[in-house]
């Protein structure tokens, strides 16, 4: 269907059916659903009619070849034009093959690895009938109170961006027509969800336009230059307006600035969430204020289906404006093939042999070692020894909770538990002693008892904790970020013990390690790990994999330092080193400045010397380049990966500029005693920044460059900006 039969389409439409294709509904509420009729509170009072349902543009929720079909077929029928309905859904790191959240692939700083995870998930979910991902999420995170800091790749948008550009390459491909394995991708949410007052979900966000260009910006940005498909609006307000109804952000900036022309879809009732916003005092106005923002498909709420007609047929609203939005919603149809094919790749008998299949599993468990972090080694304690006598003691010893929040369609019995990782990697079964110890946010006595027994009898204690997964993701936000009380004490008892302790932790954010750290010898940072996590976490525990992860956001030293993060300002009065403690400095009195563990931070079995670093010139023209460099050479006994990261500061600004920001990485892997030289290339286009007057560009002047393993440890060397 070419774009002239898409307007000849519409000019055939009603009004009625014009709206329709404005309107997501959940899958119960249409024939052909599993879950068809099983409509009850807030849903059943939405008094949706048939003949709204026959006109609906989009299903939210729908999955399985069969179901899909069904619905489709069912659709098929009813509608007068025949206009498929796209099908989408929240596949956000897998689809039952569940891959690490998105903030541990973060921390594999692996493109390759996020792009492959993205393509798998499309293809499950693609065979099984849906057309639309709700990912990536790319929204920058810096306060780890907030739940779903889990489903960011973290705090710095330079690696947000790479990482944003690599999944959509994942879940769209090159040719989305006619490749039905992939599927489209929706970014989210359009704009700065990730910086809610208080660490608190759906809470006020307030910054300068400058502040939201620089930091939180990018990565959505980076994501549409991929060619994202669609763009999904945060639920927050932005400059005192709720970005569903903000046309500075929808119309302004996302379609006349950046030239977005593809789809706006709003977050679950965030159309009619404006009134208590208030910003609207009626349903009416809210879709008049959302329609003419930009928003084209409006979920779960039905603010368009009960006025947009009234306010079209009154003058108030443009029929135009409606038309533009069903433009772009079939245009994408068209594109995904659906009126040639409204099934695209569903297939029930492909699906059983595509979806959690061993091709796909040995994916998630590579990703999942790499995107652990190793926190603390101390007197090498790890790896272990496949001889050595150990209690698996924890809450998630034996848990199948180790997917994370957005594992829609994954299954406990999928996922590989810790206790399986282990037993497969020991000599002999016996050798392995398992107990629980306490549940996650409670306990017995003799629980207690029978982990301090297991204990006794052990060569070292693996202990097994973390968060349970609702504990974060979307409305888990916690005040408290420490490990619960009950886990915090089974780490004392088995202190008394007087064993090594490794400690596996599964968490869903940064959490304050105080009670943890410093209690045990080793600290294993694993996240949500996905399907393979007890596979992915024995590989690294035992040494067959060497941990290569790197935290992609800071830990905090407290919660009364959030948000904490590595690329903040250096204010008049700087502390100039942590044990300065004059008093009229920008510092605490009670707690360090710095984050327990900083951004880019991540332990190995082996170490790492940085040698000679320096730079080609220290003059760099506007037209050319110069060249950072390092000699890095594994000084240890086995192989590894490194991630060398490179950091600039601009010295004096327009306006203040952070004491440090990410420009580059390159990973090298290094046998024991090799060396290899890491080059960076560094031009004037990375020296760009939003002045006062919001001009992105350069300023002639002193900068430092920063190479080294973190973003604390780091070497610099200066040069000049000269125009």
């Amino acid at each position: 269907m070419l774009k002239q039969n898409v307007q000849h389409l519409i000019q055939d439409m009603t009004l009625e059916e014009k709206i329709g294709q404005l309107v997501q509904l959940a899958t119960p509420f249409f024939k052909g659903s599993s879950d068809q009729g099983f409509i009850t509170g807030p849903m059943q009072e939405m008094g949706i009619s048939d003949e709204v349902v026959r006109n609906t543009g989009s299903v939210l929720g729908g999955s399985g070849a069969r179901e899909t079909r069904n619905i489709q077929d069912a659709h098929l029928k009813e509608n007068r034009h025949g206009i498929p309905l796209l099908m989408m859904a929240d596949i956000v790191h897998g689809f039952k093959t569940i891959f690490p959240v998105p903030l541990a692939i973060g921390c594999s700083w692996d493109m390759d690895l996020a792009e492959k995870s993205a393509e798998i998930a499309a293809k499950e979910a693609s065979v099984s009938g849906v057309h639309v991902t709700f990912a990536p999420m790319v929204d920058l995170v810096r306060d780890p109170r907030w739940g779903r800091v889990m489903e960011s790749t973290g705090e710095d948008g330079f690696l947000n961006s790479e990482f944003a550009r690599a999944f959509v390459r994942g879940f769209q491909g090159t040719d989305l027509t006619n490749d039905k394995d992939r599927v489209a991708a929706c970014v989210k949410h359009f704009a700065a969800y990730g910086a809610p007052e208080g660490g608190r979900d759906y809470n006020t966000v307030n910054m300068s336009e400058r502040q939201l260009r620089e930091s939180y910006l990018p990565a959505y940005k980076a994501a549409l230059d991929e060619g994202c498909e669609m763009v999904m609006t945060a639920f927050n307000t932005v400059d005192g307006i709720p970005a569903t109804a903000n046309k500075k952000l929808m119309r302004d900036l996302l379609r006349d600035e950046w030239g977005f022309n593809g789809v706006i879809i709003s977050d679950w009732g965030a159309v009619k969430e404006q009134l208590p916003h208030g910003v609207a005092e009626d349903e009416a106005k809210a879709a008049y204020k959302a329609l003419t923002a930009g928003v084209d498909i409006e979920m779960m709420t039905t603010c368009y289906i009960d006025h947009v007609k009234e306010l079209v047929e009154s003058g108030k609203l443009s029929e135009s404006l409606v038309d533009e939005s069903v433009e772009r919603i079939l245009t994408l149809k068209q594109k995904l093939g659906l009126f040639e094919d409204p099934y695209r790749g569903a297939d029930e008998k492909r699906a059983e042999e595509v979806i959690l299949c061993d091709e796909h599993r040995e994916v998630a468990r590579e990703l999942g070692a790499k995107s652990c972090v190793l926190l603390k080694n101390e007197g090498n304690v790890l790896p272990l020894q496949p001889t050595q006598k150990i209690a698996l003691i924890g809450p998630f010893a034996t848990n199948g909770d180790l997917m994370g929040p957005w594992s829609w369609q994954g299954a406990y019995d999928d996922v590989v538990k810790v206790d399986t990782g282990l037993l497969n990697k020991l000599a002999d079964p016996s050798l392995l002693t398992v107990a629980e110890g306490c549940e996650v946010e409670s306990g017995t006595a003799e629980q207690l008892a029978e982990a301090v027994k297991a204990a006794s009898d052990a060569d070292v204690i693996v202990l097994a904790l973390g968060e349970a997964s609702f504990m974060s993701g979307e409305a888990g936000c916690r005040a408290d970020i420490r490990l619960p009380e009950i886990q915090l004490q089974l780490i004392q008892e088995m202190k008394k013990v007087g064993k090594p302790i490794v400690t596996v932790l599964f968490n869903g954010r940064p959490l304050d390690l105080h009670g943890v750290t410093d209690q045990v010898d080793a600290v294993l940072e694993a996240w949500y790990p996905g399907t393979e996590a007890g596979a992915a976490i024995a590989d690294l525990l035992f040494g067959d994999v060497n941990p290569s992860g790197r935290l992609s956001m800071s830990f905090p030293y407290s919660v009364g330092q959030v948000p904490v993060y590595y690329n903040h300002f250096n204010t008049g009065r700087p502390q100039p080193t942590p044990d300065n403690k004059e008093r009229y400095l920008s510092h605490y009195l009670d707690i360090p400045n710095e984050p327990l563990f900083p951004f880019g931070f991540g332990l190995s079995y082996t170490e790492f010397k940085y040698d000679d670093v320096k730079l080609s010139s220290d003059v760099l023209t506007e037209d050319g380049f110069i060249t950072a460099s390092v000699t890095v050479t594994n000084t240890g006994d086995v192989a590894g990966e490194e991630l060398v990261q490179l950091y600039i500061r601009d010295i004096a600004g327009d306006v203040v500029r952070p004491v440090k920001e990410l420009k580059g990485y390159k990973k090298v892997v290094l046998e024991p005693g090799a060396s290899e030289e890491v080059t960076f290339e560094i031009t004037e286009e990375m020296l760009r920044y939003h002045h006062e007057n919001l001009e992105f560009k350069s300023d002639a002047g002193k900068f430092e460059a920063f190479i080294g393993k973190n973003s604390h440890d780091v070497v610099s060397v200066p040069f000049r900006l000269v125009k």
